[in-house]
């Protein structure tokens, strides 16, 4: 049998007062190696920038973003992203849609996320990108932000007289593409060109895609004219369908009156008579309206017109459903209506279960106050997330409030 002396405690007790101190050094070591971002507002970042002749280096985000979380996650947390972006630039985090964030989104047109905003001290903007990207691009991108000869304004001038080399009019198609789509999709026509005869690649493809918004956009003739290359990558089916919704986008876009900022049925019925029936093109406008309202925030609207629209829920796909009853756990309060969202949500799940749609039923019935059916649904939730290497924490956070 041992015998426990006071000097062997004592000692004992010192190593782990130690120990734990030193595991407390180890986590802040590693929570210092990543990006480090300012807290303070966007006034004082933009003052602090200018003081010290930096750019500042802005993830515009918001809290629903997949590829948002990823990034933070993933890449920004990195100890030579940090390195880096530390030493380079006065680094902002702000949510898109909260406080200052909303007109910051207006100011550098932020439509997509996550974008990455390069501004300098004057707050003029130099350099931008969206969506997740790996850690060397990441790191380059950051370089090519410090470089003016390799920024988007020096880029385009560059375009303009004449630059023709394939790989850098992809480049430049990559950082217009969701800022400028009708100029990124002239860039597209000009690196199709340079392509001359050569098919499609999947790269190309996504390029097309990406410039594409409707069917007035530069990049639908190529759209047209490869037809037969395209089809190699996708079902006819979808061909066809993804040719209406540019037809109809094009429709959209000149049935909406920019001063009264409504939209005029009448026009868009007329414009879509050839590909949409009269119920159809109704029912299509109720969602453009819908989706309006949200965007401006007008809720009762939203609410109103969503409960309309998919008043036969069952003839809309999964991901639609999960949507819209989303957006309705984030935005509506009455009882209601979040139990019709609540049916959608199950309809989505029963259609195709994963990760996000479970996650949504958990949220709908803990807002409803059905803790036991939160429980299961989240806990289904982050079963399916870890089985496909998604991440589950914030339905984690859902779980451990019911606990």
């Amino acid at each position: 049998m041992a015998l426990k002396h006071p000097l062997i405690e004592k000692f004992n007790s010192m190593k782990k007062i130690l120990s734990a101190f030193l595991i407390i050094l180890s986590v802040l070591s590693f929570a210092q190696e990543g990006i480090k971002f300012e807290t303070s507002d966007f006034k004082t970042i933009l003052a602090k920038a200018k003081k010290e002749n930096k750019l500042i280096f802005l993830d515009a985000y918001t809290t629903w973003c997949g590829p948002c979380k990823l990034m933070a996650k993933n890449i920004f947390t990195l100890k030579s992203v940090g390195d880096h972006y530390n030493a380079n630039f006065v680094n902002a985090k702000i949510d898109m849609e909260k406080g200052e964030g909303i007109d910051i989104a207006k100011k550098y047109d932020v439509k997509v996320f996550p974008t990455y905003l390069f501004i300098d001290g004057n707050g003029e903007l130099v350099h931008r990108t969206v969506g997740y990207v790996p850690e060397k691009e990441f790191i380059q991108f950051a370089k090519d932000a410090s470089d003016p000869s390799k920024r988007v304004a020096a880029l385009k001038e560059r375009f303009e007289k004449g630059e023709k080399d394939p790989e850098f009019l992809k480049n430049l198609v990559n950082l217009t593409a969701f800022t400028e789509t009708d100029y990124a999709g002239k860039v597209f026509e000009k690196y199709i060109t340079a392509k001359a005869n050569t098919p499609l690649a999947a790269d190309d493809m996504q390029m097309l895609f990406m410039t594409l918004k409707n069917s007035e956009s530069p990049a639908y003739k190529i759209f047209k004219e490869k037809k037969a290359d395209l089809l190699k990558f996708m079902p006819e089916k979808s061909y066809e369908a993804t040719d209406k919704s540019l037809k109809i986008n094009t429709v959209i876009k000149k049935a909406y009156n920019e001063e009264s900022k409504t939209y005029d049925e009448n026009k868009f019925i007329e414009g879509t008579k050839d590909f949409l029936t009269k119920d159809e093109a109704v029912k299509y406008l109720s969602k453009i309206k819908a989706g309006k309202a949200l965007k401006d925030k007008d809720i009762a609207t939203y609410e109103k017109l969503t409960l309309e629209t998919y008043k036969d829920y069952t003839n809309f796909n999964s991901n639609e459903l999960n949507s819209i009853a989303w957006n309705f756990f984030e935005n509506v309060t009455n009882k209601s209506s979040l139990e019709t969202a609540l049916k959608w949500a199950q309809e989505s799940v029963k259609q195709s279960e994963n990760s996000a749609n479970t996650d949504t039923l958990a949220n709908l019935y803990n807002k409803l106050n059905d803790k036991a059916n939160a429980k299961i649904w989240a806990e289904k939730a982050i079963e399916l997330a870890k089985k496909n290497g998604e991440d589950a924490s914030e339905t984690q956070k859902l779980l451990d409030s019911l606990k």
